[in-house]
């Protein structure tokens, strides 16, 4: 496996640990009402959303690289 796609496999993984537990948070909020998880859910989303994004980035410039 090139470095190249163990990097995107990496990102790959931790957008979904990322939006796992970002749902995981916001489903707790809901039930309990505890600010943190709010807080906690909603920073995890962001990140996943942060990381998909750059993932696309990523792959991106790989292709004009022609790697």
């Amino acid at each position: 496996m090139s470095l190249k796609s163990f990097h995107i496999f990496f990102i790959v993984l931790s957008v979904l640990l990322m939006a796992g537990f970002g749902y995981s948070g916001l489903k707790d909020f809901s039930n309990t009402g505890a600010a943190a998880s709010l807080a906690w859910g909603s920073m995890a989303l962001g990140l996943a959303v942060a990381l998909a994004v750059y993932l696309g980035w990523f792959i991106q410039k790989s292709k004009k690289l022609g790697s």
